[in-house]
């Protein structure tokens, strides 16, 4: 009875978005430490001070979702591109 009292369906869009927020973040901290060509990990990987591998950094930097999001439409109104627009009429007072 008690735990009913503590269990509202008010609260469950508050979970789910708390719930994509947190995976949002894990999943980018996870990206960052695995594939990330500025952080290492491991003392070996530390020592090697600076690298030059910019072709590391640009796979990093261009990854699959950037690349699917520039490669879509960019408008929001798809339905509205193709309506032609009434023309306009102006009057002028003489």
């Amino acid at each position: 009875m008690s735990s009913s009292r503590w269990i509202k369906a008010e609260v469950y869009p508050l979970f789910a978005t708390t719930g994509v927020a947190v995976g949002i973040c894990v999943m980018q901290l996870v990206r960052n430490i695995t594939t990330n060509p500025e952080v290492r990990v491991t003392k070996e990987n530390r020592a090697a001070g600076v690298l030059d591998n910019h072709d590391e950094g640009r796979r990093y930097s261009q990854h699959g979702v950037r690349r699917f999001w520039l490669s879509q439409r960019r408008d929001y109104m798809h339905a509205l591109d193709n309506v032609p627009a009434a023309e306009s009429k102006t009057t002028t007072n003489k």
